[in-house]
């Protein structure tokens, strides 16, 4: 049998679910030629979150780290996170601007594109599996998993025979809120082995407690790679620790056959700067407890967190378990959505507004609307009429794929973003995050001509002297 194979979390989604993606670029470089040589199939190191935070947070560039660990990484491939049309923002952009963000996304040295879309609708995933295709990147198309009465193990079948013909490179089963259970993951496993040869990738989260029994079942059933983060980063919210799992599958034939020695340095790297996250009370010890009721309630565990956090806001703790009923209803109501990034956020602020309110659907998000009248794409299941009035009225649903009403952008956007941005990375920053982006670019080269200045200063002085 093929090798069990390991990507390493830990610097994207292992710290984005522990410490919001806090993690500085000065404190992964110093570590990155030791978890070069663990023997990963790859590390995730960008996407999903990191982008945001290093220029809203971090004062960093996104792109700049991107290119300082691809410097220091030369064996293991670098793998990112793209959530389709929305790339890493929070609307559908056209087809130019997606292009050109994966273009970008490979030339700085990202070899896997791991690309979703919330609603699995695949017209969503077309212009990045074309992009990553073009350019010569490995595209691994990722199925939401999520349940309910209309995701069956059937539906995930039909999936991954369209994402693979449509060029998937191999597929993800992406359980972003960690509701997979150990024996329904054998049994995909095993049933989507059954009508694929591409490569097989396990995603999950330890929220409910079960994520060493789920990739113990899914090895079992054939999986090919899974998602693990070391040890201090995991855990929790993140992904079960790394070293653990390398030495109980190197007791099978499929030995991952990763360096227990060079792990081991890894993690003690890494206990200091989470121990200093925690001191900092950026990483809650809460987001490290065990949650079962994400199982009971389909709710991820940062959903979790956030919607207990609204309520201490409006003094209304005691409506916690009401607002926890109400997600599977207005999950229902919605045509059944995984709750993944938009939607666990939009799905968790309209459950919130029904049960405050004391009315369902009394107060309507703008962003509920736009997924009703089909700006994010198909919703899973069926929504009813009376259901699709009360949200939007009389107002026409989209049939078309949501992109193909956007014109070309990108040379606009790089008009609209002046002598702000120096080269088509800092374009992309402003279009993605135009709230945050400017300022940033602005600060950091204003920064760059006073440490110039600064430079000759210096010089100058040496010289005289």
């Amino acid at each position: 049998m093929n090798k069990l194979k390991i990507t390493e979390t830990a610097l994207r989604d292992g710290h984005q679910s522990l410490i919001a993606t806090r993690l500085k670029t000065d404190e992964i470089i110093p570590i990155l030629e030791t978890m070069d040589q663990v023997g990963y199939y790859a590390m995730e190191v960008w996407g999903g979150a990191t982008f945001d935070a290093c220029i809203r947070f971090l004062n960093e560039d996104p792109w700049e780290r991107l290119r300082l660990i691809r410097k220091h990484v030369k064996n293991t491939k670098l793998q990112m996170l793209l959530r389709g049309q929305n790339l890493l923002g929070y609307r559908n952009y056209a087809d130019d601007t997606v292009e050109k963000f994966v273009e970008l996304s490979i030339k700085n040295g990202i070899d896997i594109i791991r690309v979703f879309d919330a609603l699995n609708d695949v017209r969503n995933l077309e212009a990045s599996v074309k992009a990553i295709k073009k350019y010569n990147g490995h595209c691994q198309c990722a199925i939401s998993y999520t349940t309910s009465p209309i995701h069956t193990p059937e539906y995930y079948l039909d999936l991954v025979k369209t994402m693979e013909s449509m060029g998937a490179d191999s597929i993800c089963i992406k359980d972003m809120a960690g509701v997979l259970t150990p024996y329904k993951a054998y049994d995909l496993v095993k049933r989507i082995k059954e009508i694929t040869d591409i490569p097989i990738e396990l995603h999950t989260h330890c929220t409910s407690g079960i994520a060493d029994m789920i990739y113990m079942k899914a090895v079992e059933a054939g999986v090919d790679i899974i998602d693990t983060a070391i040890s201090p980063f995991s855990g929790g919210t993140s992904q079960p620790p790394t070293e653990s799992l390398a030495i109980t599958f190197a007791e099978m034939e499929r030995n991952p056959g990763l360096d227990t020695e060079k792990l081991l340095e890894v993690a003690e790297y890494f206990k200091p700067i989470r121990d200093k996250y925690m001191a900092d009370g950026i990483l809650n010890p809460k987001v490290l407890l065990t949650e079962p009721q994400t199982l009971k309630y389909q709710v991820p565990g940062g959903m979790l967190s956030n919607l207990l956090s609204q309520l201490k806001q409006q003094n209304s703790e005691e409506k916690y378990e009401d607002v926890l009923k109400e997600v599977p209803r207005v999950r229902q109501d919605l045509g059944y959505p995984p709750l993944v990034t938009p939607m666990s956020q939009m799905v968790g602020t309209q459950a919130l507004f029904n049960v405050l309110t004391g009315e369902r659907y009394k107060l309507i998000p703008k962003e509920i609307k736009d997924y009703v009248r089909g700006n994010y794409g198909k919703s899973p299941g069926p929504i009813s009429d009376e259901m699709r009035h009360k949200i939007i009225g009389d107002e026409e649903v989209i049939t078309v794929r949501p992109a193909d009403l956007i014109e070309p952008e990108f040379e606009k956007m790089k008009i609209e973003a002046g002598s702000l941005a120096k080269n088509d990375e800092d374009v992309l920053a402003v279009a993605l995050f135009p709230q945050v982006a400017p300022k940033f670019l602005e600060n950091k080269y204003n920064k760059t001509e006073v440490k110039k200045e600064d430079d000759n200063k210096i010089k100058f002085i040496n010289v005289t002297m």
